[in-house]
């Protein structure tokens, strides 16, 4: 395989890429396996320095792994000219890919393996190359034996060239360093589709998730939000799936906004089926990203495991309609756990579909009925949702002795001045001259010696006390 197939600029191909991946291991010059915290040749520092490889360290072997700093990538114009240490080498890369293949998303023994000995070492221990990691079991060595058995990164590493993604891992340029949150859950790389840059996308991004099986309103509530969303410039993250999820990503397409899927399968692997078209729109408009290579398929704990990622990417989650057992809390209880944003958006409380968002209102979430009250929890300074208030009317606009006269005249029959000023607290003469002010408005009719309200101008509106009927030159009159 050439150096240009494997991602790189052509240069030099390190022995990792041209010897056979399968059972052959990591080749072992300069990188014998070491005791764990004792000088082990990767390190990890993605958490450390904003996710960029720290010079002299975590590079293997001098003039090893140099050569194609930028291999696998498919970004590799964006990092001409960058210093050599933020490239990540090509052995760390495709030892990277082929962990992705070996192990599961967000085991803990693995990130803390991988953080004290390294992505080539940790390869190389967990396939009986050297000395075991500290704590595997021997079950555990031998499932990674059989499944390295079958692996090729190197393929894997052009499948998803030719479907026009890249695999980022830590210490490359398009990190989202928040990800490093996630401490030794971390991914261990992502599998990427889409024109866009992750980590730039990601400093802008709400998650909105929710309930499979949804109500109209909960879909009507997602995919308003989405739009809305969108039209403030955020990028919206959810998981593709059926129900919320989908209502979210649809709302941001129609917006012409940006949205991002997070999938529990390969990136070339649509699931749920039924939205393969979405899914591949969202890739051509948005990105597309997993955690697992291309072919992988989803299992349950697999869905879970990925809610992590979404609550880790975004700066804020919102749950859209969510029963008790809903893997959408489990994204806002991390989400939580990682100082996010956590909103809920209420529903009916006879709805067990809103039961579990309740009970997230009851704790830390807030509550948030429309995108601008989202923008405005988890925006900058600015980013104010307007206020909200009820409909003003005319009577409004009175001043209080004013409107106190016109509280005192009766609905039916009126009342004479005397009346009025007693029931208003007023002197006769200030009576007479609020009348006359509410005469000029509209509000009042003069018969006689007595004072009525002006009676509604359809049946149907219902007369209520001190209501008169709608006249615009009312208002008009007030705010001159």
């Amino acid at each position: 395989m050439s150096a240009r197939s494997a991602g790189g600029r052509g240069a030099a191909v390190p022995a990792l890429f041209s010897e056979p991946w399968q059972g052959q291991g990591v080749p072992s010059e300069g990188h014998e396996a070491q005791d764990e915290g004792h000088g082990a040749p990767y390190k990890e520092h993605g958490a450390l320095d904003g996710g960029r490889r720290v010079p002299g360290e975590g590079h293997g072997a001098p003039g090893e792994g140099q050569g194609v700093p930028d291999a696998g990538h498919g970004v590799q114009d964006e990092r001409e000219g960058l210093p050599e240490e933020w490239a990540v080498p090509d052995e760390e890369r495709l030892a990277r890919a082929a962990l992705t293949r070996l192990v599961e998303p967000g085991d803990q023994a693995v990130g803390r393996w991988l953080r004290r000995m390294g992505p080539v070492a940790l390869w190389r221990a967990l396939t009986g190359k050297a000395k075991p990691p500290p704590g595997a079991t021997r079950d555990r060595l031998a499932g990674c034996a059989l499944r390295a058995a079958g692996m090729d990164p190197i393929a894997d590493l052009a499948l998803i060239a030719r479907c026009g993604g890249r695999f980022i891992c830590p210490g490359d340029l398009d990190w989202p360093g928040q990800l490093d949150d996630l401490g030794d859950t971390r991914p261990v790389g992502l599998w990427v589709r889409g024109p866009a840059g992750l980590r730039m996308w990601a400093l802008r991004s709400v998650a909105v998730v929710g309930a499979r099986a949804c109500s109209d309103y909960g879909s009507h509530v997602a995919a308003t939000l989405g739009a809305g969303l969108a039209e403030r410039g955020w990028v919206v993250v959810s998981g593709a799936a059926h129900g919320v999820d989908g209502a979210a990503h649809r709302g941001a397409l129609a917006a012409g906004g940006a949205t991002i899927a997070v999938l529990a399968s390969g990136v070339d692997v649509p699931y749920p089926r039924g939205h393969a078209e979405l899914i591949e729109r969202i890739a051509e408009q948005g990105l597309v990203l997993a955690e697992l290579p291309p072919g992988a398929h989803p299992t349950r704990p697999r869905f879970v495991l990925r809610n992590r990622v979404i609550a880790a990417l975004t700066r804020g989650t919102v749950v859209v309609e969510a029963q008790f057992r809903s893997g959408s809390l489990v994204t806002a209880r991390r989400a939580q756990q990682l100082g996010r944003s956590t909103m809920g958006v209420p529903g009916p409380v006879t709805s067990g579909l809103s039961a579990g968002v309740h009970e997230l209102l009851r704790g830390e979430a807030v509550l948030v009925t429309d995108a601008a009250e989202v923008a405005e929890l988890i925006g900058g300074i600015g980013d104010l949702a307007p206020e909200r208030r009820g409909p003003l009317v005319e009577r409004d606009l009175l001043d209080p002795v004013t409107a106190r006269v016109l509280e005192a005249l009766s609905a039916r029959g009126g009342n004479d001045l005397r009346e009025v000023a007693r029931e208003s607290g007023t002197g006769c003469d200030d009576a007479l001259g609020r009348l006359h002010e509410l005469l000029a408005l509209g509000f009042v009719e003069r018969h006689g010696d007595r004072w009525e309200l002006v009676r509604p101008v359809s049946p149907g509106d219902g007369a209520r006390r001190g209501d008169p009927p709608n006249r615009g030159n009312r208002v008009k009159g007030l705010r001159r």
